[in-house]
């Protein structure tokens, strides 16, 4: 009992700081989901929701220290069948084989390829020979033959197309783009080498389609006055088509750290609320009558909510977009009822409304580094506000602001960004010093310019001033990532590694009293163990195209062509810069059609192309075959054959012996 008194007494000293552990508890229930290897059936919710009902009653019941547990349990609880909820919820038909043939479709999405491609999204869709029950809501189609004159929102295209379902992992573990796809709606992938003919003009029979037609139209006016990547950086920020970015423009924000100014988040958001409600409340200020009779700063902030909210809409609602505006909304609605705008509080109830809308967005990095960074920034500014460490005079506090919130939110975000992405970017402090400043005092100013010129035709005027700043920024992007050594490449961590960190920040952050400190344990645990994270030995891909083999000198990989997004997943993750060509030259020895490799004195061998597999007809024990066609031949050998991949996916092999991606995700909802 004495025990139980003191957790009681411990938890009752916290009271007033409990709050901002709500988003902890919810998000843990939803990883909780998405931790599971099988589908949970509708008695796991309800006696899960029965459970967090009963602690949930408890807690308001008996009130005191142990309540808190009975809230953390109910909020586990709530974040499981949110979780499970959404995923039913948003199911839809996904494509059972390899589709070639004609689609048609409606636009409802235009951007661009990892390898530079203009992709469009397309609903309403119609394949040839599959029931209309089977048709995916949506699919989605790179173009790599002629492109079209004008691609419209709301345009009905056909094409001839290769479509397929969405691929699980690259390798055992790594990022599910299957399960990302089927919180997009996204039944089939695929593309296309022939032309796209317009089946029928745009039509706008829905708000949504009219919604993303009229940014579009803003983005082509935007892309009109300003040329080149300035435009199209500009139509990103101002609508959210990022589809006027080249890639090496997109590759020099990356590496410069700088890539987060070309989505619109809480940065935007929250500088455009800004200006806004600065603007608003000097305005009114200026004007004594209503000065003195209407309360102008809840004006103010009602009309830059106002304002946000049109933002939102226009850039097109994406999920980063979401969490922008309902942490900015969170914070001017604690202006309008007189709270503290920017609190640990504030930051809880925005990450508790996107995590309800979107549970999913929990394992997004966008997520995790967006409130890794606001949760640092707000925890460092009040530490400073409370010991004295900002300055008085204003010029020197906007100083050290930009530069300690440029640290901060960097530091705050670089595991997030070197565990998902595996690079880290040593110049991009520098970068942001030089560039962030400018987007408050520029680059949206002169957006809302343009906006409020638009009427009279004179947008071009706001548009030229936001295009200086937006030069600039690529021109620093560009010179940072050409400096020696601007990117550095890291190995993935283990999947404990990266909940090891958020755990232990977020304890030193919100727990209140010297125990906080404790939470740099975990930490200095979670990078030790990131040191020691070991690659697999062999990687296989899930169609037999390629295997990766690691050596003394790196990965060394079957073929210097082919299945390019997979080598470059597996290079990445290894954190290796070379491209597939100088991993392929790591490869002993090239026997045209059969290629052999030595490691821990077992020998891997890829067999490519459909006549030499013909040819194969024996193997011995202990040796790993890789196929690319299908095989009848047995052995005392590993076989990998596409047949047997397609009910694996990617297969890894290590000290553990042979772990494949099916075993990793398991039997899921997305996966059958």
């Amino acid at each position: 009992m004495g025990i139980l008194a003191g957790i009681d007494a411990v938890l009752l000293q916290q009271r007033g700081h409990l709050f901002p552990w709500s988003p902890v508890f919810l998000g843990l229930g939803i990883g909780l989901y998405f931790m599971l290897r099988a589908e949970p059936d509708w008695p796991v919710y309800a006696v899960s929701s029965g459970l967090g009902a009963a602690f949930a009653l408890v807690a308001l019941r008996w009130p005191g220290g142990w309540s808190a547990l009975g809230w953390a349990a109910a909020l586990l609880a709530l974040g499981f069948g949110l979780a499970g909820a959404r995923a039913h919820t948003i199911a839809g038909p996904v494509l059972k084989w390899r589709y070639y043939g004609p689609v048609e479709g409606r636009i409802v999405g235009v951007d661009r390829s990892a390898s530079d491609a203009l992709r469009l999204t397309l609903d309403q869709v119609r394949l040839r020979n599959v029931a209309p029950g089977d048709l995916p809501k949506r699919v989605r189609v790179s173009l790599h033959g002629p492109l079209p004159e004008r691609v419209q929102t709301g345009q009905r295209i056909m094409t001839t197309a290769h479509m397929s379902p969405p691929q699980g992992p690259a390798e055992p573990g790594g990022f599910d783009f299957r399960r990302h796809a089927w919180f997009q709606s996204l039944g089939g992938v695929g593309y296309t080498r022939v032309p796209v003919l317009t089946a029928a003009p745009p039509a706008y029979e829905s708000a949504s389609v009219r919604v993303t037609a009229l940014r579009m139209t803003i983005s082509r006016r935007v892309q009109s006055v300003l040329s080149g990547d300035t435009g199209g950086f500009a139509a990103a920020v101002t609508t959210g088509d990022r589809s006027g970015v080249s890639q090496a423009a997109l590759q020099a924000l990356r590496d410069s750290n700088l890539a987060h100014l070309l989505a619109i988040s809480g940065l935007h958001m929250g500088l455009l609320a800004g200006f806004v409600f600065t603007a608003l409340r000097v305005s009114l200020s200026l004007i004594p009558p209503l000065a003195l009779r209407i309360p102008v700063r809840k004006i103010a902030a009602a009309l830059a909510l106002l304002v946000s909210a049109g933002y939102l809409v226009l850039s097109g609602g994406n999920v980063s977009t979401e969490r922008a505006f309902v942490m900015t909304a969170v914070m001017l609605g604690a202006v309008l009822v007189d709270r503290r705008a920017i609190s640990l509080r504030a930051v809880a109830v925005a990450a508790m409304i996107v995590m309800i809308l979107r549970p999913e967005s929990l394992l997004s990095p966008g997520f995790q580094m967006s409130f890794a960074a606001t949760t640092a920034l707000v925890a460092v500014f009040g530490w400073m506000r409370d010991f004295g460490g900002l300055p008085k005079q204003r010029w020197k506090g906007a100083v050290v602001g930009v530069v300690v919130s440029s640290a901060v939110a960097g530091l705050a975000t670089a595991p997030v960004g070197a565990g998902h992405f595996n690079t880290m970017s040593h110049y991009g402090l520098i970068a942001n010093l030089l560039c962030v400043p400018l987007m408050g005092v520029l680059v949206i100013p002169s957006a809302v310019l343009a906006l409020c010129l638009a009427p009279f035709g004179a947008e071009a005027l706001g548009l030229e001033l936001m295009g200086v700043g937006l030069r600039w920024t690529l021109a620093v992007a560009h010179w940072v990532a050409d400096l020696p050594g601007a990117v550095g490449h890291v190995k993935s961590p283990a999947p404990i590694v990266l909940p090891l960190i958020y755990a232990g920040a977020l304890w030193l952050i919100l727990w209140q009293g010297r125990w906080r400190l404790t939470g740099t344990i975990p930490i200095v645990a979670a990078f030790a163990l990131w040191g020691q994270s070991d690659r697999p030995v062999v990687l296989i891909a899930d169609t037999g195209a390629l295997v990766g083999v690691l050596t003394d000198h790196g990965r060394a990989l079957s073929k210097p062509k082919g299945a390019g997004f997979v080598a470059g997943v597996w290079l990445e993750n290894d954190g290796d810069a070379r491209d597939q060509v100088g991993a392929a030259a790591r490869w002993p020895q090239d026997d045209g059609k059969i290629r052999a490799i030595e490691v821990a004195g077992a020998q891997v061998t890829h067999i490519i192309g459909k006549r030499a597999v013909a040819d194969f007809d024996s193997c011995k024990a202990g040796e790993v075959i890789v196929l690319t066609a299908d095989t009848q031949v047995t052995g005392p050998c590993i076989i990998l054959d596409p047949q047997r991949l397609r009910k694996t996916g990617a297969v890894a092999i290590d000290g553990r012996g042979m772990i494949t991606a099916k075993s990793i995700g398991g039997d899921r909802i997305w996966t059958q």
